[in-house]
């Protein structure tokens, strides 16, 4: 069976990793995230770093432990029970089957208000045939467009900041521009830093996304965690900067007309109509490019249980000989993607809520189960390591939870329960083992010279 090919480094990683949280989100939501917080985003911003950091330790702890393509699938699968592990591989199926749709569905709310002559569904199966087409070539033409987009988003970003300054500098005869209200003011309290973080927590889903490329990851025991801890970091400070900023420029987003799109009236506010309509492209283009990595995420997630054989392994465990990408699932993900015509943006970033906390939660009792319990690494470091640090990165999603729409609560559960009754279907009643992959830990770590030469054996 074709396998697939470790090519990526670092910078790789990062990169596809940065590509799929879309840098440019934080525009995106900082009209509600101000409203919610009371004018302090991007001390909300900071909390939910430190906040979800707890659970990017827990997926470090485990992609070292298991450095294979099926993410929280695959570690479920081994710490606790394979049926668990697919519950939970199904869950996330709802989180990463729904990303590239929420982005074609976030270009065509773009789109549409800007050209309403044309049929709406048209901006929905440009982006996706787009998407697709750039992931069935090898994962470097992927690479090369991600690259390319994350580079257009940062440069905007400063150019956006730096706008930014300009305008507080000149409505501010003083000439000061910082201050310390979007940090602290006599308004703030706990109860609202918590109702900000269940909003801006969304904006690191995908994060685990990485650690699906572990098996085309050159080193991945040690590349994937340097990467998923630097973009959990960039992703905190930079939204932090940017919105800092932005709050003390407009501490009070009701000024606008549509306080949840307020970032489309400030642009023209601080840079023209010119600065705008680029502006405006490169929200379209990193939408592109989130799509591109979720796919590729998701590809790989359906490529790790058709090689389990959980899914139809011919189908879904195919890996072609010549790009070495798993082309069925980009197919099938992409056709899945179209019917984001029928969906809105509401119930499309439900049904990826609820798979990512899904995920997550597991994941970090994973590290608890596999660590403290099954392995006994019970020393002071360890128990930090293995036990305490999981259960604040649990505690915080716990608040995710309670705070969550019960639209997505509905949906996530009806969900599960169509893969509970395909489990059943599968194990015939659990009569039967659910499929597992045996996973060769000692050659996902080999150099790459030695793996690569292993599967081009196999591609003869």
């Amino acid at each position: 069976m074709n396998k697939l090919k470790r090519r990526l480094k670092l910078i790789h990683v990062f990169v596809l990793g940065l590509a799929l949280l879309t840098p440019s989100t934080v525009f995106d939501t900082f009209g509600i995230a101000s409203l919610a917080t009371k004018g302090h985003v991007p001390l909300v911003y900071i909390f939910a770093m430190f906040a979800i950091l707890f659970t990017v330790f827990s997926y470090v702890h485990m992609v070292k432990a298991f450095p294979s393509a099926g993410s929280a699938y695959t570690y479920v699968q081994k710490t606790f029970h394979p049926n668990v592990g697919f519950l939970v591989g199904w869950s996330s199926l709802c989180d990463y089957l729904f990303l590239p749709m929420l982005y074609a569905l976030a270009i065509k709310i773009y789109m549409a208000a800007y050209f309403p002559g044309i049929p709406e569904w048209l901006w929905v199966v440009l982006p996706i045939l787009i998407i697709s087409t750039a992931n069935l070539f090898n994962i470097r033409v992927a690479l090369s467009l991600s690259t390319v987009f994350v580079f257009l988003q940062i440069l905007i970003s400063a150019v956006f900041v730096a706008l930014l300054i300009r305008g507080i500098i000149i409505s501010d005869s003083s000439g000061h521009v910082f201050s310390l209200e979007p940090l602290y003011s006599a308004n703030l309290t706990f109860s609202t830093v918590l109702s900000g973080v269940t909003i801006l927590a969304y904006s690191f889903i995908g994060f685990d996304a990485m650690s699906t490329l572990a098996e085309e990851t050159i080193n991945p025991t040690k590349t994937i965690p340097r990467a998923m801890i630097a973009l959990a970091l960039y992703i905190g400070l930079s939204y932090s900067i940017i919105t800092y900023f932005m709050q003390v420029h407009y501490p009070d987003v009701t000024i606008f007309s549509d306080p949840e799109a307020a970032a489309a009236e400030i642009a023209p506010q601080i840079g023209g109509m010119l600065f705008a309509s680029i502006f405006l492209g490169v929200i379209i283009s990193s939408n592109i490019s989130g799509g591109i990595a979720a796919q590729l995420s998701i590809s790989r997630l359906l490529y790790a249980m058709g090689r389990d054989n959980v899914l139809p392994r011919k189908i879904f465990g195919y890996v072609s000989p010549k790009s070495g990408v798993p082309i069925n699932n980009i197919l099938i993900s992409g056709f899945i993607a179209l019917t984001a015509v029928f969906f809105d943006l509401v119930t499309a970033a439900s049904f990826i809520s609820f798979g990512a906390f899904t995920a997550f939660t597991f994941v970090n009792l994973s590290v608890i189960v596999y660590y403290y319990v099954q392995n006994k690494r019970r020393s002071s470091k360890d128990t930090v390591l293995y036990l305490i640090s999981p259960l604040i990165g649990i505690s915080f999603l716990a608040i995710m939870w309670y705070n969550m729409d019960v639209q997505a609560l509905i949906l996530g559960v009806t969900w599960n329960i169509i893969g509970f009754a395909f489990l059943l279907h599968i194990t015939k009643m659990f009569k039967k083992p659910t499929p597992m992959f045996v996973f060769d830990e000692t050659a996902s770590t080999k150099e790459p010279e030695a793996v690569d030469s292993r599967v081009d054996s196999n591609l003869n």
